[in-house]
C-alpha cells in the first residue's frame, strides 16, 4: 500500500472546506447559469463521503447539509428580527438550528451511504443517488415537509431540467445526485486502478445514455397542448411590510389598490396574497363602501375578472389565507392548503417561540388540496398562494379530471417579510420548475417581486423589478393534458417513492459493504484504508491476507478511539 492510500485531510480543513462547499451551491438557486457549481460541489462531498467511515461520513453530511441550509435561508433572519421583533441574537439562533436540524436528513444518508457502499462504480453511484433522494424526500414531507431548497431547482437550466415533465425536482435532484456519484466513484477507480477504471467507465456508458432520453423523445410524449390565450394584468402592490397591517397607512393601501384594479386591463387581473390585509368584518369596520363599491366596478361589461388575496372568516369560527374571484357570474373562493409553520399555525409545542414575535398572523384554517379552478374565458386559472408552488405533488392533484383541469397556474404572493434578498429569485425559480413539470404557464402577482409571467417551458417573458410599484401586462398561453409527473404523482404521491427509496437504502447498509466478486473488494480495501484513523480492515484483511493489504491506516488504537470494529463497518456504540 502507498502512502498516499493512507493520506487524510485533518479535520478542521476537511470541515471547513465541506461547509463552504455547502454554501457554494445555493449560488445555482439564485444564478440558475451556475448548475456545474452545484454539481461540482456534490461530486467532491460524494467523493469524500466514499472514502469516510460511518461515522465521518454523517459528521461531513452534516456540515454540508447545515451550512448549505444556512445560506440558503439566511433570509429567515428578516423575518424574526425585522419584521418579528425577535432580539437579532435569537434570530440568528433560530436561523442555526432550524439550519442543523435540516442539516440532520443529509447526516443521516451519508451515514446510510457509507455503510452501504459497494465498491463497485455504478453500485456506488446508484446508493448515493438514492441516499440523496431519501434525504430530500424525508425533508420535503416530513413535519408538513421544507423542500425549500430542493437540489432540482439548482438545475432548472441546466441539462437534467428536460426530466421535469417525468420525475419532477426530486427526481432531478436524484439524477444529478447519481451523476455526481458516479463522478466521484470514476475518480477514485482511475486513482487507485486506472486498469479497472476504463473498464468500468465503458460500463458506466448506457447509464449515462438513458439521461438523454427525454430530450430523444421530444415534447410530443410529455402529451399536453396549446388552449388558447389570455391577457393578463399582473399586480405588483409594493406595500412596505412594516406598514402593511398597520392601521394609518390602511387608507393609502386600500385606495392604490382600488385605482391599480379599476385601470387594469385584458381579461384577468391578479393582485397578490393578503393585498386586502383585513378580514371582511374589519374591512366593514374600517370603510362599509369598499367591498361593494370594488366588487361592482369589477363586475362592469367587458372589464377583466380579478383574482385578489385577502383573509376570510372571522375570529370566532376561524379564518383562511384566501384568494376570491371578482367580476365573475359565480363566486369564486381558494382557500390555502398548505401552511407555513410559526407564521400560518403554530407547531404543537412551540408557541412560546411564536408569542416572541410580533407577526400578525396566527392559525389559520387549511383549505381543500383539489381546490377547483376560477373559470376565466375557456381558461381555467388554478391559484396557489406563496409557499405552495414548493409542493408540486400538491398541485397535481388538480390534474386528476381532465374536464377541470386547469389551464393556466396563478401564483398570489407576499414574500416582503424577507426583504430584498435572494428569496425572491429562489422563489421565481421554484415557480420556474412548476411550469417544466406540469407544462403549464405560471402568472406570478407579488406584493415585492418578483412579479412575472412564466411559460410551460419555464421562460420568464415578463418581469416587473423587484420593490417597486408597478403592473406587468402580457398574454399567457393555456395549456391541456397531463405529463407523465402530474399523473403518477397526482394519484400516488411522493410517500411511496420516499419507502421504497428508504427500503433500498436501508437493505443495503444492513447487508454490509461487499468484499468479494473480482476487483470490487481490492477497491473497496483501498477507500477504508484512505479514511486513515477513521478506517476499518477490511474482511479479506481478517482473512488473512498479506501485511501490505492488511496493515491499518493508523494502528487499532485509532479504530478503537473512533468506536469502531472490523470489516463490517458498523458504527460505534
Amino acid at each position: 500500500m502507498t502512502e498516499r492510500d493512507t493520506v487524510t485531510w485533518p479535520w478542521p480543513g476537511e470541515l471547513l472546506s465541506v461547509a463552504a462547499l455547502g454554501a457554494l451551491q445555493t449560488v445555482a438557486y439564485v444564478h440558475t447559469w451556475a448548475w456545474p457549481v452545484q454539481a461540482l460541489c456534490m461530486a467532491v462531498l460524494a467523493w469524500r463521503v466514499m472514502q469516510a467511515s460511518v461515522r465521518r461520513a454523517a459528521v461531513l453530511g452534516l456540515v454540508y447539509g447545515s451550512t448549505w441550509m444556512a445560506a440558503g435561508v439566511w433570509w429567515l433572519f428578516i423575518s424574526m428580527h425585522r419584521y418579528g421583533g425577535l432580539p437579532a441574537p435569537l434570530a440568528a439562533l433560530a436561523v442555526i438550528v432550524l439550519a442543523l436540524v435540516l442539516g440532520l436528513y443529509l447526516a443521516l444518508a451519508m451515514a446510510l451511504f457509507a455503510r452501504a457502499r459497494r465498491g463497485h462504480v455504478l453500485a456506488d453511484a446508484t446508493l448515493f443517488g438514492l441516499a440523496w433522494l431519501t434525504a430530500e424526500l424525508a425533508r420535503g414531507l416530513l413535519f408538513t415537509g421544507f423542500p425549500w431548497l430542493a437540489s432540482g431547482y439548482g438545475q432548472v437550466d441546466g441539462p437534467l431540467a428536460v426530466w421535469a415533465p417525468w420525475v419532477g425536482v426530486y427526481g432531478i435532484g436524484a439524477w444529478l445526485a447519481f451523476c455526481t456519484g458516479l463522478i466521484a466513484a470514476l475518480t477514485l477507480e482511475w486513482w487507485d486502478r486506472p486498469p479497472v477504471a476504463v473498464a468500468q467507465s465503458v460500463r458506466a456508458l448506457p447509464a449515462l445514455a438513458v439521461l438523454a432520453l427525454p430530450g430523444l423523445v421530444g415534447d410530443d410524449a410529455v402529451a399536453t397542448q396549446p388552449a388558447g390565450s389570455l391577457r393578463v394584468t399582473l399586480l405588483q402592490t409594493m406595500v412596505p411590510q412594516d406598514e402593511k397591517f398597520a392601521l394609518q397607512r390602511l387608507p393609502q393601501t386600500l385606495a392604490e389598490l382600488a385605482d391599480m384594479l379599476a385601470a387594469a386591463e385584458g381579461d384577468l387581473v391578479v393582485a397578490p396574497e393578503t393585498a386586502v390585509p383585513l378580514l371582511p368584518s374589519q374591512l366593514r369596520e374600517f370603510d362599509p363602501e369598499y367591498w361593494p363599491g370594488l366588487q361592482a366596478r369589477l363586475a362592469a361589461p367587458g372589464g377583466p375578472l380579478a383574482l385578489l388575496g385577502v383573509p376570510l372568516g372571522d375570529f370566532t369560527s376561524g379564518y383562511t389565507n384566501s384568494v376570491i374571484g371578482l367580476g365573475a357570474r359565480t363566486p369564486y373562493r381558494y382557500d390555502k392548503s398548505h401552511l407555513v409553520p410559526f407564521g400560518e399555525f403554530v407547531p404543537r409545542g412551540t408557541r412560546w417561540f411564536v408569542d416572541l414575535m410580533n407577526i400578525p398572523l396566527g392559525d389559520f384554517d387549511r383549505g381543500p388540496l383539489d381546490a377547483p379552478s376560477f373559470a376565466v374565458g375557456r381558461q381555467r386559472v388554478a391559484p396557489n398562494i406563496c409557499y405552495e408552488d414548493l409542493f408540486g405533488e400538491e398541485l397535481a392533484r388538480r390534474f386528476a379530471d381532465a374536464s377541470t383541469q386547469p389551464t393556466v397556474l396563478a401564483n398570489l404572493s407576499n414574500i416582503g417579510w424577507f426583504g430584498n434578498t435572494i428569496a425572491v429569485d429562489q422563489h421565481l425559480n421554484i415557480s420556474r420548475m412548476r411550469t417544466l413539470e406540469l407544462q403549464r404557464p405560471m402568472i406570478r402577482a407579488t406584493n415585492t417581486g418578483a412579479t412575472a409571467i412564466i411559460d410551460h417551458r419555464g421562460r420568464v417573458t415578463v418581469r416587473l423589478p423587484a420593490y417597486q410599484r408597478g403592473v406587468a401586462v402580457g398574454v399567457v398561453e393555456g395549456r391541456r393534458g397531463r405529463t407523465p409527473y402530474a399523473a403518477w404523482v397526482g394519484s400516488a404521491g411522493l410517500w411511496p417513492v420516499l419507502a421504497v427509496s428508504a427500503l433500498v437504502l436501508g437493505w443495503a447498509a444492513a447487508v454490509g459493504p461487499r468484499s468479494g466478486r473480482g476487483g470490487d473488494g481490492s477497491r473497496s480495501r483501498l477507500l477504508e484504508s484512505r479514511a486513515g484513523r477513521d478506517s476499518r480492515q477490511s474482511r479479506d484483511s481478517r482473512r488473512g491476507d498479506t501485511a501490505s493489504d492488511t496493515r491499518p491506516a493508523s494502528g487499532p488504537s485509532a479504530s478503537a478511539a473512533d468506536g469502531t470494529t472490523g470489516g463490517n463497518m458498523r458504527p460505534g456504540r
